[in-house]
């Protein structure tokens, strides 16, 4: 048997942030980085509960000009949508896409993206 992991909660207000700085302070909490016990191959991390993600602040003209694409898988099924209308769908959507971007790209990224939690 293993040892045991620690997971301690941590509460984040997203007032009046950037997406991209509370995004990569998110990622290092998820990761574990910033516990003495790091290692890269165990999933050490902690869980986040971000607040407020509706009243994060975006530098420059992103809203408006900033897109996400994605693709359906058909021919010519390369969607595109800008990042205000996203986020006036769904705040909490531009924030989880900025981290899950931040994050590893390996096995672990999706048991660490799961203690990513939203609260309003």
């Amino acid at each position: 048997m293993g040892k045991q992991i620690d997971r301690k909660t941590h509460i984040l207000n997203a007032t009046d942030q950037s997406v991209g700085r509370l995004a990569t302070e998110v990622a290092t909490l998820l990761i574990g980085k910033h516990k003495p016990s790091y290692v890269p191959h165990v999933d050490g991390g902690d869980i986040v509960v971000v607040e407020n993600v509706d009243k994060l602040t975006f530098t420059g003209q992103k809203l408006k000009q900033k897109i996400y694409y994605h693709h359906s898988g058909y021919p010519g099924g390369l969607k595109q949508k800008k990042m205000g209308e996203y986020f006036h769908e769904n705040p909490s959507y531009v924030l989880h896409r900025a981290v899950i971007n931040m994050l590893p790209k390996n096995k672990l990224r999706k048991s660490r993206i799961k203690r990513l939690r939203f609260k309003k």
